[in-house]
């Protein structure tokens, strides 16, 4: 199953950002935030790449939390002092305008007007897609224009959102305001196209599949994500590896090579080149991509570059 806690560390920083500031989101998050205490010892992890004139640090985050979430170690505030270009998923992350320039691409790839939802699932399936939809308040009306996986995406979203969680506080925008802010130079390594394709391509059955599964777990996922972004704060790898990322490769594993492995081969391949440089760069992207067999780390490693965890 596609599983709702892959939404905060993915690395679908377009898609969960323009989605939050979508009217259906903006209509449902009025509840308080509520923030979860901070872990007794944040250390999320870090890695360092580097060679004789070049250094490359990565770090892996995630893209919706609450304000009290611990992630500014020494460590990686060193890091980030010592580093003149930013590296991300999207170059514009957390830009004026860039979620609304988003919202064309959403409707474009997300809307099927001529075709409602519920003409796409079956008497049961309709029941519970309106179940959630009550227990989420969300107008089921306002649901029948979207694809399942958008559908699925907004639902997901609105829970999340009234415990707390804020792509506006995720780790990416923060970093890309503070290096807007500072003059450093911010490179992306997909467009918002892409990352909105990586839903909008997968095949019906695999679409619908992501709905069904957020119905099924759409109560659970703000504590689903609070034991991940805990897990997540303290640097604990072999928690995320397994709930994030064992579970995606042994379930769905067509998702998982569209959405992980073929991602991180093109990142390491780009980080690989810029190795070729000089300078030191910090990397941030969502937390899944650095962990498990088929993580950045380990497609450098292929590439004959190693990283070592700082």
């Amino acid at each position: 199953m596609i599983k709702l806690k892959t939404l905060a560390a993915f690395g679908l920083s377009a898609l969960l950002a323009a989605c939050a500031d979508s009217p259906l989101a903006e209509a449902q998050t009025t509840a308080a935030a509520v923030a979860a205490p901070p872990p007794a010892a944040a250390e999320p992890a870090l890695w360092v790449v580097s060679d004789a004139d070049s250094t490359i640090y990565l770090f892996g985050t995630f893209h919706a939390l609450k304000d009290a979430t611990q992630w500014r170690t020494p460590k990686v505030e060193a890091a980030l002092r010592s580093s003149s270009i930013l590296w991300l998923e999207l170059a514009d992350i957390g830009a004026p305008g860039a979620d609304a320039a988003a919202l064309p691409l959403i409707q474009r790839y997300g809307l099927d007007p001529a075709r409602p939802l519920s003409s796409k699932l079956t008497a049961a399936e309709n029941a519970k897609l309106a179940a959630a939809a009550a227990k989420a308040g969300v107008d089921p009306a306002q649901l029948q224009p979207l694809r399942p996986w958008l559908a699925a995406l907004q639902l997901a979203l609105v829970p999340l959102a009234k415990a707390g969680y804020d792509p506006q506080l995720g780790v990416d925008t923060l970093l890309a305001s503070a290096a807007r802010a500072e003059g450093k130079t911010i490179r992306g390594f997909e467009t918002s196209e892409q990352q909105l394709r990586f839903f909008a391509d997968l095949s019906p059955e695999l679409e619908k599949q992501m709905l069904l599964s957020t119905l099924d777990e759409v109560e659970e996922g703000p504590a689903m994500i609070d034991r991940m972004s805990e897990a997540w704060s303290r640097g604990d790898l072999r928690t995320l590896e397994r709930e994030m990322v064992a579970d995606m490769k042994n379930e769905t594993p067509a998702f998982y090579k569209v959405v992980l492995a073929d991602r991180n081969a093109a990142w390491a391949r780009a980080l690989n080149e810029h190795l070729k440089g000089s300078g030191t760069t910090f990397v941030a992207v969502g937390a899944a991509h650095l962990i498990g067999p088929d993580s950045v780390q380990a497609e450098l490693a292929e590439l004959g570059v190693k990283a070592a965890r700082r």
